[in-house]
């Protein structure tokens, strides 16, 4: 069958730049599963985004659909004849519908009867007819939360639509998508290069872009561009660039040529703490802050412009220009919040809401400082430094330069600490209370900042869901996910041995005239060990590992992590199906036979098969209970799973159900006793 290439091109304005990979790639996706629909095949698919266009390529693509044999069912043979053999209504109907005469028709028998039937080859279309739909489909689907229109047009997408280009191998299709016709005609940069050109193809539209519009069209091509010339520029000044990602990822979307230049600006900014000003470099101006070797922040930042003057003084003066009113507010702000100490803040607070049914944030401070007491003495921390950190953990709030700044907080609250003569980890603690912020973030590593961070989060976890305002769906407006998440985090990665429970339960205590919920101590709990499961996938640590683990309701999470990993290790053991087999046997049994919690009475023993599993087991037990009692559960499930060949033995010879009630209870206890050795870690019986 002949291919052919496929350009598709929509042009318009200035498309949202933290929204440009999303919609490409959604776009992408989209059309590719409608040639997936309609059976149309093609060697490969690409995507373009630039602010002004989205556009796709795809290489080899069928010029028709294959010809494909169908069959047509039609009514039961007894409803398509009357009694005297001639066609009825419903059978001529049918048979004039699909091209027929009813004598045509095959007949299909089943084991349901026999029915009218046809086979017959539809015609493949032309794709040529089709993409014309499927670009509409595919735009119509794409994720956008706010449509708008333009003009008196009625036609709504996410920026007003200009030009539309559909080229089929050299042919132009026809076709009109949100008001606009198809056209070889697409926009160039808008200050460099041709205003407009004429695309011949697919296999020309990139180059013709680069080289007659000064656009270019790949994303990751713009990408990679930026940030070799943000690196040879920082390079220059024997400095490193801060090349976030989100900030490249935004830049991208923001221009079709990218240049990058090097500006400068006063050194006595520096005195001010570097975030403050690397927030509004980045946040606000979209410069690429550079640092020294030392990690210190340099007077100099990378700048990309979509344009490349010929004497760019003007362009670089500009935008030291601009930015300098910036760091003189933040300059300013920092001064004004350095004539007083940070806790003489901590007063403003008072009159801060956090929220309506909890209270003020001084309130919520003092709960915090009230928790992270009580875990103190557990990690080996000094309780009257928790409680100095807890105290000043939330005054940054109140501070001018967080108010302008809002993305400093907790970063203000540690350099103002650091200057007011703070101990160095209660200044640590009030920027570590955040963590971990985002996935793969740093977790607090040392006493104080651990217990600052825990009670953070779980004042917050109980003091919301105390009051039932629990996430809706993909809502969490309070971050009680990401709070989980942390207190998961850091107690795990940290090898913290905490009642979890217990902590939770002093919290509801110090935050009980709050509570709504009767029910908060066990809700909070629950949830947060729920959330371990999400934590596991991760991890590559199935869903069934984590249930089974949750079946012995743990009360400590490093418990818990201990044990997951000693399932994940016990499932690796060639014995581990066959037993997992056997102890879903032994809840079976005892779910209908109750069980029996007495000891086993060896006189008792009938058969050689259960004399020596008891013998095996009672060996076995002594070396277990002392790995329990270690938490060394992956040493004792490799230790149960000696008893695999007696386990199977036992259940092939031995009738447990015996008709002597003494014999058959003595049984009972012996699966009794098994149950209780494998379920000190797991319900292994959800494995499989």
């Amino acid at each position: 069958m002949e291919k052919l290439n496929l350009l598709l091109e929509l042009g318009t304005e200035e498309l949202p730049p933290k929204a440009l990979r999303k919609l490409a790639e959604s776009l992408h996706e989209n059309f590719v599963r409608e040639l997936n629909n309609e059976g149309l095949n093609y060697s490969q698919s690409r995507w373009f985004a630039t602010p002004r266009r989205l556009a796709l390529i795809i290489n080899d693509l069928d010029v028709k659909q294959a010809d494909r044999e169908v069959e047509v069912k039609g009514p039961a043979v007894k409803a398509a004849f009357d009694a005297d053999g001639n066609p009825t209504r419903a059978a001529m109907g049918w048979a004039s519908a699909n091209g027929i005469k009813v004598e045509d028709a095959q007949r299909l028998t089943t084991d349901k009867g026999e029915w009218l039937y046809i086979k017959s080859v539809k015609q493949g279309t032309e794709t040529r007819t089709l993409v014309s739909d499927m670009f509409a489909r595919s735009l119509a689907a794409l994720p956008i939360p706010k449509l708008m229109h333009w003009g008196d047009k009625r036609d709504e997408f996410v920026r007003p639509v200009h030009t539309l280009c559909m080229i089929f191998g050299n042919e132009l299709l026809d076709g009109e998508i949100l008001g606009i016709k198809s056209s070889t005609t697409i926009k160039g940069h808008r200050f460099m290069g041709a205003q407009e050109l004429t695309v011949k193809n697919a296999d020309t539209y990139v180059e013709q872009l680069r080289n007659e519009g000064a656009v270019i069209a790949d994303f990751e091509e713009r990408k990679a561009s930026i940030r070799d010339q943000v690196t040879r520029l920082a390079d220059s000044v024997n400095g490193k660039a801060d090349l976030d990602d989100a900030l490249l990822e935004e830049v991208t979307s923001l221009v079709e040529n990218p240049h990058v230049f090097l500006a400068s600006f006063e050194e006595r900014f520096l005195e001010v703490p570097s975030e403050a000003l690397v927030y509004t470099m980045k946040g606000d101006q979209k410069y690429f802050p550079i640092y020294d070797a030392q990690g210190r922040l340099l007077p100099k930042f990378a700048f990309v412009s979509n344009i490349n003057p010929s004497d760019t003084t003007a362009l670089i003066s500009g935008n030291e220009r601009v930015v300098r009113p910036r760091l003189s507010d933040a300059e300013f702000f920092f001064r004004t919040d350095r004539k007083q100490s940070l806790e003489s803040f901590f007063p403003r607070l008072e009159t801060v809401i956090y929220q309506q049914d909890i209270g003020t944030i001084a309130y919520r401070s003092g709960i915090v400082s009230q928790i992270a007491a009580y875990i103190a003495p557990q990690v080996g921390a000094d309780k009257a430094l928790c409680e100095r950190a807890a105290h000043l953990a939330k005054c940054d709030l109140a501070s001018t330069l967080v108010t302008e700044f809002t993305d400093t907080q907790g970063i203000m609250g540690m350099h103002y600490a650091e200057l007011d003569g703070e101990d160095k980890d209660v200044a640590a603690a009030i920027f570590e209370q955040y963590c971990p912020r985002f996935a793969g973030d740093q977790i607090p590593t040392r006493p104080v900042q651990i217990c600052v961070s825990l009670a953070e989060k779980l004042t917050t976890l109980i003091g919301i869901m105390g009051i039932n305002l629990m996430p809706k769906g993909d809502k969490d407006p309070f971050g009680l996910r990401r709070a989980a998440i942390g207190v998961i985090r850091i107690i795990i990665e940290n090898g913290l041995e905490l009642n979890l429970v217990d902590i939770i339960n002093k919290g509801c205590e110090f935050l009980k005239d709050k509570l709504k919920s009767q029910d908060t101590a066990r809700n909070v709990s629950d949830y947060i060990f729920a959330r371990l499961k999400a934590y596991y996938q991760d991890q590559g640590i199935g869903a069934e590992i984590f249930q089974s683990v949750l079946s012995t309701s743990p009360v400590s999470l490093l418990d818990f992590d201990k044990r997951a990993k000693a399932v994940v290790k016990f499932k690796e053991l060639k014995e581990a199906e066959d037993l997992a087999a056997a102890y879903k046997r032994v809840n079976n049994i005892q779910a209908k036979s109750g069980r029996n919690d007495a000891a086993i009475d060896e006189a008792l023993l009938q058969d050689d098969a259960e004399r020596k599993l008891v013998t095996h087991l009672n060996s076995l037990m002594p070396v277990i209970n002392d790995l329990y009692g270690k938490g060394e559960y992956d040493k004792a499930m490799s230790t149960l799973a000696e008893l695999r060949d007696d386990v199977d033995n036992f259940f092939e010879k031995v009738m447990v159900n015996h008709e002597d009630a003494a014999i058959k209870n003595n049984r009972l206890a012996i699966l009794n006793q098994l149950s209780l050795a494998f379920s000190r870690t797991a319900d292994i019986s959800v494995l499989y």
